[in-house]
C-alpha cells in the first residue's frame, strides 16, 4: 500500500464511523490487494464487496473494520472465525488477537488463504477446511467468535465454544435480502443480544465443499 491509499482507506473508515485505534492500524497493515484475485487488483481498496472464487466474496473494507470493532478484540484474546474466505478479516484480526483460528468449508479458499498468510509472514492465523457452522470444539472456548456467513439464528454449537464474557459477532435471517449483524455477549446467567445494523453476506452452510482437485470431500 502507498502512503496516499493508506490515508485514503483511514479516511474512508472514520467516515463509516470507525474509531476504534486498534482496528483502524490494523487496517493499516494489512493490504486488501493481497487477497483478491489480480482482475480486481485496482479496486481493493474501494469500499464494495469484491469475487474471491467459489461463489464467495472478500468483505467490504468498512464492514471488515466494524465487525472487527464490535468484537472488541484484547490482544490476549483467542478468536474463531467462521468463513475463512479469502483470509483477509483473519489477517486483520490477527494484528488484534493472540492467536486467531479460522474455518472455511471451501478447500480451494483455504489453500490460497494458507499461501497468502505464509506470504505475508502471519504466524498466528491458523486455517482449517471444515463444517463452519459446528465451530471449532478442540479449541474451544474461544474468547470471541467473528462469523462471515447468515443464519437464521446464531447456530448452538458456536454459542456454546464462546467463553464466559466472550463475543459473537454474525449476521442473522437468510430469508430476506438483508440480514442483521447481531453481537451476542455471553454471561454468567445466558446471552445478551444487540442489534447492530443491516448487512449483507452468503448464507452459511453446512457441510464441506468437494475439493475439485480429487473429487472427494474436504478434510
Amino acid at each position: 500500500m502507498t502512503p496516499e491509499t493508506v490515508l485514503q482507506l483511514i479516511v474512508m473508515l472514520r467516515r463509516a464511523g470507525v474509531t476504534d485505534k486498534r482496528v483502524l492500524e490494523a487496517m493499516e497493515q494489512v493490504d486488501r490487494a493481497r487477497f483478491v484475485p489480480a482482475t480486481f487488483r485496482d479496486r481493493a481498496y474501494e469500499d464494495v464487496a469484491l469475487p474471491i472464487g467459489a461463489g464467495q466474496t472478500i468483505s467490504q473494507p468498512s464492514v471488515v473494520a466494524q465487525m472487527s470493532a464490535a468484537l472488541e478484540v484484547g490482544p490476549r484474546d483467542t478468536v474463531l472465525e467462521v468463513g475463512t474466505g479469502s483470509g483477509y478479516h483473519s489477517a486483520v484480526l490477527s494484528k488484534l488477537a493472540r492467536r486467531v483460528y479460522t474455518v472455511d468449508r471451501h478447500r480451494s479458499l483455504t489453500r490460497e488463504a494458507v499461501a497468502t498468510h505464509q506470504a505475508l509472514g502471519i504466524p498466528n492465523v491458523t486455517v482449517m477446511t471444515a463444517d463452519g457452522s459446528l465451530g471449532w470444539p478442540q479449541q474451544a472456548p474461544f474468547d470471541r467468535i467473528l462469523v462471515t456467513a447468515a443464519s437464521e439464528d446464531p447456530p448452538g454449537p458456536l454459542l456454546a465454544q464462546l467463553g464466559e464474557n466472550g463475543i459473537m459477532v454474525v449476521p442473522v435471517g437468510v430469508s430476506g435480502p438483508v440480514q442483521t449483524l447481531v453481537k451476542v455477549r455471553r454471561t454468567a446467567s445466558g446471552f445478551d443480544y444487540d442489534d447492530l445494523g443491516d448487512v449483507r453476506f452468503v448464507p452459511l452452510v453446512q457441510g464441506i465443499e468437494p475439493d475439485v482437485r480429487s473429487g472427494r470431500p474436504g478434510q
